[in-house]
């Protein structure tokens, strides 16, 4: 249900001067900090926060919001160029999108990742403006138990991404799991894992063991090649029309990966750094030659970065409606709004709709910016690939160890990153599956979290897992997640 009269007044307030100059500023700065791996949405918004005292309420949230759709997209620069993932959500992206670089096809996967960034977060805003009532209601289903189903459902996806040996991605997605342990979690009241080591308390950082495991791992991979990160000859001004007909020629792969990310964004507790590896996975599941993913697989890069942009959207659901962010991000748009006086809760979908609808419609015309930063500059990047590796491997750590520094301000991330940059090569050299660990870390402190509290809620009585049919419909999907490997293979073996 839409209200004409809310739409055309946000578009008046979108399309005013000053506040389309903030949405461009906020969307280009995102754009930076979220190419610098280890800095992320989270720094980026909490430090200008005050900076946005001066401006007016609408004019302040959507430069905000803008920073942080601007970071997630930046995210998928240095994944592709030079495996590390510039922020979580663009974890998966490196998947395939670092190979396409080596393969000399760095420019084209700048450019599915614009493209697809952008018309995955335009169909997902498009589709929750005109819905949005309707997603209020079905955020309201969701609480603890289907919060851990959720969780669930997402680790049971390493049975999907586990190729070769199951075993392998099995150890892999314990041993993520078992990081997630680390810290003094409020389920428990208790310390664990820790060595007596304060620092250890806040646990270990996931963003930490991902630039460990993609950025510090690859390093250590080229340091024993020559040349550059391109192992093929490749035209440095080719041009951009071939990735933008990718993702024009696989619009079935965009759409899902698009609802994905705007249902996964939508449930507090998810975000960018879930979602996009729910729509890679989903993509190598469905795709005929799934063989293929790992290798430089565009499609791969489509599933991710149309995943994670529309997140972004989705994630506003919860904020607006209810005023419970999702992530640290929103929580830090939750603060924004609240200093400018704007109060979430029905009255932005009722009398104030005009604020969210312009939230969402500056959102929109932050995607197209972003289309447009994606294919006209961004693609010269290309020439990163071209540095000789005794260069580039050094720039790549010292930025490394610098994010993380960066994130917690903790000397722990610093050895984090070390160890597991040492861990992710020995993945790589033995065949483990890195996405199968990532899953585990990710997803670990999310369902162990929602586990405590469904059981606190129901005096320790499983039933409450399978009390809504939301719960059995998520129960059936973790189920069907876990046979369709088997299902698959006995279908080909019937076809041999």
């Amino acid at each position: 249900m839409v209200t004409f009269g809310s739409l055309f007044q946000a578009l008046e307030v979108v399309f005013s001067w000053p506040t389309l100059g903030w949405l461009l500023i906020g969307t280009i700065i995102g754009i930076v900090i979220g190419a610098i791996p280890g800095l992320g949405p989270n720094l980026g918004m909490a430090v200008l926060l005050p900076l946005t005292f001066r401006l007016n309420g609408i004019d302040a949230i959507i430069f905000l919001i803008c920073i942080y759709l601007g970071s997630v997209y930046g995210g998928s620069v240095p994944a592709i160029l030079v495996n590390t993932p510039g922020t979580a959500g663009a974890a998966a992206t490196t998947l395939d999108g670092y190979p396409m670089a080596r393969l000399g096809r760095a420019k084209e996967a700048l450019v599915v990742s614009a493209t697809s960034s952008a018309i995955g977060g335009i169909l997902a805003g498009i589709t929750i403006i005109l819905i949005s009532p309707l997603l209020v209601a079905v955020v309201l289903l969701f609480g603890s138990p289907e919060y851990f189903l959720v969780a669930l459902f997402g680790l049971s996806l390493i049975a999907v991404v586990s190729k070769g040996s199951m075993v392998k991605g099995l150890t892999v997605g314990a041993f993520g799991l078992l990081i997630s342990t680390v810290g003094y979690p409020i389920a428990t009241g208790s310390p664990r894992y820790t060595l007596g080591i304060i620092e250890l308390y806040d646990g270990i950082s996931f963003v930490a063991v991902l630039i460990g495991v993609f950025a510090v791992g690859e390093m250590i991979k080229l340091s024993a090649e020559e040349g550059s990160i391109a192992r093929e000859n490749f035209d440095l001004g080719g041009p951009i029309m071939p990735g933008f007909r990718i993702v024009l020629s696989n619009t079935r792969t965009l759409l899902k990966s698009s609802f994905i990310g705007g249902i996964v964004g939508a449930i507090p507790g998810s975000g960018a750094s879930i979602s996009n590896f729910v729509a890679y996975v989903e993509a190598l599941r469905s795709d005929e030659d799934s063989e293929s993913y790992g290798e430089g697989n565009p499609r791969g890069v489509m599933a991710s970065e149309g995943a994670n942009n529309a997140t972004v959207f989705g994630a506003l659901i919860p904020t607006l409606s209810f005023g419970i962010p999702g992530s640290g991000s929103t929580a830090i748009l939750l603060g924004g709004l609240l200093m400018h006086g704007i109060r979430p809760g029905p009255a932005l979908f009722a009398e104030n709709l005009y604020i969210t609808h312009s939230i969402f419609i500056g959102l929109l015309v932050a995607s197209v910016f972003i289309l447009l930063v994606g294919l006209a500059f961004l693609p010269r990047l290309v020439y990163f690939t071209k540095i000789d590796t005794n260069y580039l491997i050094p720039i790549v750590l010292t930025l490394s160890i610098v994010g993380a520094i960066g994130l917690r301000n903790n000397w722990i991330d610093v050895l984090t990153v070390i160890v597991f940059g040492i861990v992710g090569f020995y993945m790589r050299e033995f065949d483990f599956p890195i996405i199968a660990f990532v899953l585990g870390v990710v997803l670990g402190p999310i369902a162990e979290e929602n586990l405590v509290r469904s059981l606190q809620i129901s005096g320790g009585s499983l039933d409450i897992f399978w009390s809504s049919p939301l719960s059995i419909l998520l129960i059936l999907l973790t189920v069907a997640s876990i046979l369709s490997p088997a299902f698959q293979q006995s279908r080909g073996d019937a076809t041999d």
